[in-house]
């Protein structure tokens, strides 16, 4: 049996076609590949499409009691790129509505315009042994959703040369 090698992309169905191109564009700092009335597709790395939207005319946003997709969550490689999109899309007053320090992972959650919650991320070590070793501890166990935070403590911080360990470990 084999697994599959990756995820290749998402698919959004939207009122919005135009509005959700221009918003994971901006905040993945993507590019749309293929676009025309009924389907648009984007990227931001090697896929010739990460994220693709289909105009199904869909208005109504998801409500927490309706099954389905929760979020979708992009990591990046570094705390300093992560800070730095933060940077970027506060400028343009697109603000995360909940940072939070989960333990494996260091997030902010931002709503596309269709309502639909996005993980932008950083992985809070470095090897498997480490996350082995932080769920073996129980602390993730006593606390799996984690501790909120400040983006704006985080990145002063960040700035003042705060290492890398003591910014992601949770309070």
């Amino acid at each position: 049996m084999a697994s599959p090698d990756k995820l290749a992309h998402i698919v959004f169905k939207t009122g919005q076609l135009t509005q959700m191109t221009e918003w994971y564009t901006h905040v993945l700092e993507g590019s749309v590949t293929f676009g025309n009335d009924f389907l648009a597709f984007i990227t931001y790395d090697e896929e010739h499409h990460r994220v693709a939207f289909i105009a199904s005319g869909a208005t109504d946003k998801p409500e927490p009691h309706h099954s389905g997709l929760h979020h979708v969550a992009f990591t990046y490689a570094t705390l300093g790129d992560l800070i730095g999109t933060y940077r970027r899309l506060a400028a343009d007053d697109v603000r995360p509505f909940w940072c939070i320090n989960h333990g494996p992972t260091t997030s902010m959650y931002f709503e596309d315009p269709d309502g639909n919650h996005v993980e932008l991320q950083i992985d809070n070590f470095a090897t498997e042994a480490e996350l082995d070793d932080f769920f073996r501890s129980g602390a993730f166990e006593a606390n799996p959703i984690g501790t909120e935070f400040d983006p704006e403590e985080l990145g002063r911080r960040f700035d003042n040369g705060v290492p890398f360990a003591e910014l992601v470990k949770q309070s």
